[in-house]
């Protein structure tokens, strides 16, 4: 087992939530830059978060919020009401960066291979192959066979689950493109140490 595989298994199996402040006030940055929305949406991150606290904000879900700033604000764009709600709620810790509205976090890591479509989808296709990319974790395929997108369940080498792993094999100029995605980890520390994993494999390749 390697010892980023080791870390990952530990802070997925022992989880302990630590957000970060960026930005004196926030838990952390949204994506999107304060000058761009400005230019959008003619005010700053600090005018929403005041408007949407004043608002939707105490008990509301995402859905809820993204309504209301569509309804009772001057955007006209469900798009941006939707980029306004993502990032009222990763300034305010509603939800964190790569996190989803279950309140489980996704990661992905990619990599262009100089291999053709067919070999790098063996990676994952080969059951025998996938298993000795790593004995210290178990994927178990959930997803019928010859699906563009396979799923597996992972776990740890006592059967503890660790979330979902999906694998793609796309065309790419100098080869193959070959996405990893890890999905339902449980706090931003261990979708951090999972995408250092993920990096690390798909470079053993």
């Amino acid at each position: 087992m390697t010892d980023l595989l080791g870390a990952a298994i530990d802070a997925t199996v022992h989880p302990v939530a630590a957000p970060t402040s960026i930005h004196e006030g926030w838990v952390s940055d949204p994506e999107i830059a304060d000058a761009s929305l400005v230019e959008a949406t003619g005010r700053g991150w600090d005018a929403w978060v005041a408007i949407i606290d004043a608002g939707p904000a105490s008990g509301a879900d995402h859905t809820a919020i993204a309504d209301w700033v569509k309804a009772e604000t001057d955007i006209v764009s469900w798009w941006w009401a939707q980029a306004v709600t993502i990032g009222y709620e990763r300034i305010t810790g509603l939800r964190l960066p790569g996190q989803m509205k279950d309140g489980t976090f996704t990661v992905s890591r990619t990599r262009t291979l100089s291999v053709d479509v067919a070999s790098a989808r063996e990676t994952f296709e080969d059951a025998g192959r996938l298993a000795q990319s790593d004995p210290g974790l178990t994927l178990t395929r959930v997803s019928k066979p010859g699906v563009k997108t396979p799923r597996f369940s992972a776990a740890d080498a006592t059967g503890t689950p660790l979330g979902s792993v999906t694998f793609t094999a796309d065309p790419a100029k100098s080869g193959a493109k070959l996405t990893v995605t890890h999905e339902k980890l449980p706090t931003a520390q261990a979708a951090d140490a999972w995408k250092a994993y993920w990096a690390e494999w798909i470079s053993r390749l």
